[in-house]
């Protein structure tokens, strides 16, 4: 019996080494047939003709390799407006363009595709132009996955008579690339006028295949830092959260103290808030709360932080070597504008005041160990606002161990 076995193994193991001997030879033989058939192809070309292949190729191989740098450098930014501006620059650039415009879903409805880009960036949300998601524009694009003129758009009656279309022509885009994330349409990449090479402008099918590759790229960091983005915002008032302000401070910090440059940091309170609440109810204090943030946020550049530190409490990182004078005149341009606004609550004048609290980091007098350090000291003149008679500014300046106040 145990022969017997032994046989057996010794005979699955014979037929295993031919089967294994068949398939290498049969690859062996397509590969040298393979290679016999490209030898024939290159002796039958004539050297133009190679020339051009070898051009496609090295065109091809340096495409791939700008694909892979666009998909580096749209994972490492995860920045929302940064990231929208990066694509932008990118698209133009690939596609030689003299601009280019990006719809993407409004993070705090998800109804509508809004234009985040260019000019339009800056304006309110209510001013910025809106496509809805149930526009036959979002169903075309979402039906072809692929880029269209305005006059393929046009060959579709409904989506031709559709009152959004007069958008999309108010931009004269020359190119219509949608941005598709799982099966959704995420938004709109429009690509605008075309530097003409010889004075054809058309997008060829390599050409749009490419831009639809950046565009596949472009969705899935658009959705990653949508979800970011989302998940560090209040959605009441749309500040930031606590968290992600004590993240950007610490970044904030070791990049003054490498730098030598001050950062300031401001903490704002709205004083007897509570009343708001006893008086009008809570739908009143959220009124109050939402209107306060669009103030604090109205008033500061692009580069400063705003966060709802909570409740009632609100902190600001100024950024861009921001010292104690600067810091100092933000804070009361911004107490003077929520003391002087009109609060109209369901017919009800309400007089909203804060009281704020500054604090400077300085290498030299002001040389704090950690953000909780930093808040803390703004959180000190906050409350030295607060006992001297609230609705003011006071600097906390530990060098002095005083607290100077803003009349």
């Amino acid at each position: 019996m145990e022969t017997k076995s032994a046989e057996k193994k010794a005979n699955g193991k014979t037929t295993h080494k031919k089967t294994s001997k068949k398939n290498s030879s049969r690859i062996t033989k397509i590969s040298d047939e393979s290679l016999e058939q490209i030898i024939i192809n290159s002796n039958k070309a004539s050297p133009k003709n190679m020339m051009e292949q070898t051009v496609q190729y090295e065109k091809r191989i340096y495409d791939l390799e700008q694909l892979l740098d666009i998909a580096k450098s749209f994972c490492e930014n995860l920045d929302f407006k940064n990231l929208l501006e990066s694509i932008v620059y990118i698209c133009m650039a690939q596609m030689h363009t003299l601009g280019a415009e990006i719809f993407v879903r409004d993070l705090k409805s998800n109804n509508c595709f809004i234009l985040e880009t260019g000019g339009n960036a800056e304006k309110d949300n209510s001013e910025k132009f809106k496509i809805p998601v149930t526009s036959p524009i979002a169903s075309k694009l979402n039906e072809l996955r692929k880029p269209a003129t305005l006059a393929e758009l046009r060959t579709d009656e409904i989506v031709a008579v559709c009152p959004e279309m007069k958008i999309l022509e108010s931009l004269n885009p020359t190119l219509i690339v949608p941005l598709v994330q799982k099966n959704h349409l995420n938004g709109l990449l429009l690509l605008l006028e075309r530097i003409a090479i010889e004075d054809d402008s058309s997008y060829s099918e390599y050409e749009q295949n490419q831009i639809m590759l950046i565009a596949s790229l472009a969705s899935v960091a658009i959705n990653n830092a949508a979800l970011i983005e989302q998940s560090s915002t209040d959605m009441m008032t749309h500040l930031k959260l606590k968290y992600y302000f004590f993240n950007t401070l610490t970044e904030a910090i070791d990049s003054a103290f490498l730098t030598n440059e001050n950062i300031s940091v401001l903490m704002f309170d709205i004083d007897f808030f509570k009343k708001f609440n006893d008086t009008y109810g809570h739908e009143c204090g959220d009124f109050v709360l939402i209107k306060v943030a669009e103030l604090i946020k109205s008033n500061l550049r692009d580069s400063d932080v705003a966060s709802r530190y909570g409740g009632e409490e609100f902190t600001v990182l100024l950024n861009d070597n921001t010292g104690k004078e600067e810091a100092m005149l933000v804070a009361e341009r911004i107490r003077s504008a929520i003391d002087n606004y009109d609060f109209i609550y369901e017919g009800q004048h309400l007089h909203v005041t804060i009281s704020v609290g500054v604090s400077t980091f300085d290498s030299k007098l002001n040389l704090v160990n950690s953000p909780n350090e930093f808040v803390n000291q703004a959180d000190k003149g906050l409350y030295m606002s607060k006992q001297n008679g609230r609705n003011r500014v006071t600097f906390y300046d530990p060098y002095e161990n005083t607290l100077e106040e803003l009349d």
